[in-house]
């Protein structure tokens, strides 16, 4: 292309110097031959004039006199009637251009200049013509030049730029070249790189939810399985078989919410729940593991409270929560339920050394971790909870006290039940 572009300019450029450049010498040759003429018939009137004067005064005339009052630089041919010719100067060779002038006692002059010093002088003006033209075309050339790269290097940018999208490279360049079609063209690829990048990093954060929250579900699986594998009476495999049956249901809950959200994050399915239905499963899930550990696992508060939301995503907040005390936290877990204006409020607490102060400002961001953790629990269960509606906050740091406020469904204050512990 580069090529192209500075075989066009010079083509075009030599196309208007060979017709402009022609045209200019050939009236510059016209001007020069007529104004030629001009002073050789100038020549011979001075030197006609001259001779009359002398004449009438009855003065000689000689060819000395005449070239030394006329100034002739040019051969002359002075005839007079009853008298020989007089010439001034050396008679030309070749082509030349005559001048001729009469006077008024017949006598005639005639100026003679060789066509060599005007064919020099016409040369000499179409070398200046040439050397003007050649200027131009280096200028041309200079110009077809830059202007080429001017256009062929963005384009090659934008193709490395392209190839760059290609080959999983989404980082835009944010380079414009002054020219408003390429700078189009790079404002297209960068936003398009720019939803590459987007598109890349919710692939990679669905791939990170998903395995962080699809890990919880299928250890309590897991646990429930030993359990099933370990029973000894047909009652209690059967309890255990529902409960992870349960279980699994929940999984297929989680796949099928990650999948919705990959695809809309702001889509939900908020509907009234009963809360104690939700607490109450999450501690049935999370006993046995606590159990294992030696610790223990309540709950306390209002019942009977409904909320808004989503059951299978409070669900997995509250999971959340529930694994981060197990993991980080120490003694006894609590989740306590209440109300708060027109929102439910369920807060997890423990017995162990909360969050660090430095970092319970930054706790729910992600890769955030006070322990060799991934450091996203956290903030997938503030995804969560705000695509309900809620939120989930850190309330205090020692000992930790994590609430998750949901908007609270309307009921009759004469019915609300009273709050009371359950263990």
């Amino acid at each position: 292309m580069r090529r192209r572009l500075i075989t066009s300019t010079l083509a075009v450029v030599l196309v208007v110097i060979a017709v402009f450049g022609v045209s200019l010498v050939l009236v510059e040759t016209r001007t020069i031959t007529s104004s030629a003429q001009e002073s050789v018939d100038a020549e011979a009137l001075r030197i006609v004039s001259i001779v009359d004067s002398r004449l009438i005064g009855g003065e000689p005339v000689n060819p000395d006199i005449l070239a030394e009052q006329s100034g002739a630089k040019r051969y002359a041919l002075v005839t007079i009637p009853g008298r020989g010719p007089i010439e001034i100067g050396t008679r030309p060779t070749g082509g030349v251009i005559r001048g001729f002038a009469e006077g008024e006692r017949a006598e005639s002059v005639v100026v003679e200049e060789p066509r060599s010093a005007i064919t020099a002088e016409v040369a000499s003006t179409a070398l200046i013509i040439g050397a003007i033209a050649g200027l131009a075309v280096l200028a041309a050339v200079l110009l077809a030049v830059r202007q080429a790269n001017r256009l062929a290097s963005p384009l090659t940018d934008l193709a490395e730029t392209a190839e760059r999208l290609g080959s999983g490279d989404p980082r835009p360049r944010h380079k414009r070249y002054g020219v408003p079609e390429l700078d189009r063209v790079a404002d297209v690829l960068d936003a398009s790189a720019e939803r590459i990048a987007r598109m890349l990093t919710a692939e990679r954060r669905l791939a990170a939810d998903a395995s962080h929250q699809l890990r919880t579900p299928l250890t309590a699986l897991s646990m429930r399985l030993e359990e099933v594998a370990l029973a000894g009476d047909l009652d209690t495999v059967k309890e255990e078989a529902t409960i992870a049956l349960t279980q699994v249901e929940r999984l297929t809950d989680v796949v099928q919410r990650l999948l919705t959200n990959a695809r809309d994050p702001r889509t939900g399915s908020a509907v009234a729940f009963d809360l104690d239905e939700v607490v109450k499963q999450q501690i049935e899930e999370w006993r046995p593991a606590y159990r294992s550990a030696g610790r223990a696992i309540v709950r306390s508060g209002k019942q009977g409270l409904r909320a808004i939301g989503t059951p299978g995503a409070v669900a997995q907040v509250l999971a959340a929560l529930i694994e981060n005390s197990l993991m980080h936290g120490g003694g006894t877990v609590a989740l306590r339920t209440r109300v708060t204006g027109n929102q439910s409020v369920i807060e997890v607490t423990d017995e162990g050394p909360g969050v660090p102060a430095d970092l319970g400002a930054r706790i729910f961001e992600r890769a955030v971790s006070g322990r060799s953790s991934t450091g996203i629990g956290l903030a997938v269960a503030r995804d969560l909870a705000e695509a309900d509606g809620g939120r989930l906050e850190l309330l205090q740091l020692q000992p930790p006290v994590f609430a998750l406020f949901l908007s609270r469904e309307a009921r009759d204050p004469a019915r609300e039940p009273q709050e009371r512990p359950v263990r």
